[in-house]
């Protein structure tokens, strides 16, 4: 492989990202992998004026401020994949917490169709590897309130809420072909599954 594998891990508040990807991160460097992990918001050099926006959408929810979001989203994801995703060496595998997948699950007032044209036309990276990380919503809405910082997002603030992101997202899932990973059994199962996953377009 002449350049790095880019896989990216989506989905709704609380579903176990974080802690699937460190695990799959420690399978894979353990069978003498290279594995570099980045996330979206802490590469994202517009980081500060998209969050004021998304404050802002928050306590008005309006179509045209929430596709200037997805806009300015989309021109981050641009930026990274122009800037960062090349300088990681070849041969790498590269996980990505969060990437505009997420959108099927945070947007409301925009098509999801919509807004992977914009990522499209702005020269966003696809992902070689798109993994929807999902639990039942009662799940990880229990989870997400069971951490010390509580669900940590300005788009989430009901189980109703979490149940139609988690309904959005895996409707998305199934329209798009991403490989979806239930992550409601042990965090061993769902590393197996991704794992599986990689090594076979590794193969």
């Amino acid at each position: 492989m002449n350049h790095p594998l880019f896989v990216s891990l989506d989905g709704p508040k609380g579903t176990g990202k974080t802690t699937l990807l460190e695990a799959i991160t420690h399978a894979l460097r353990a069978d003498g992998k290279k594995v570099i992990r980045l996330s979206e918001r802490n590469n994202d050099p517009y980081r500060a004026d998209t969050m004021a926006l998304v404050n802002q959408l928050a306590r008005n929810p309006d179509r045209d401020l929430e596709l200037r979001v997805c806009e300015r989203l989309a021109q981050s994801r641009a930026w990274i994949s122009q800037h960062v995703l090349p300088q990681q060496a070849a041969g790498s595998i590269v996980l990505i917490d969060r990437w505009y997948p997420s959108d099927a699950a945070f947007r409301r007032l925009v098509p999801f169709a919509q807004i992977l044209q914009l990522n499209l036309e702005h020269g966003v990276r696809v992902p070689d590897l798109l993994v929807g990380v999902v639990t039942a919503p009662e799940i990880s809405w229990a989870r997400a309130a069971a951490r010390t910082r509580g669900l940590g997002s300005t788009v989430m603030f009901n189980l109703e809420q979490q149940v139609a992101a988690t309904e959005a997202f895996e409707l998305a899932v199934a329209e798009h072909g991403w490989v979806l990973c239930r992550n409601e059994g042990t965090v061993e199962e769902a590393v197996v599954q991704v794992v599986a996953e990689i090594s076979r377009l590794l193969d």
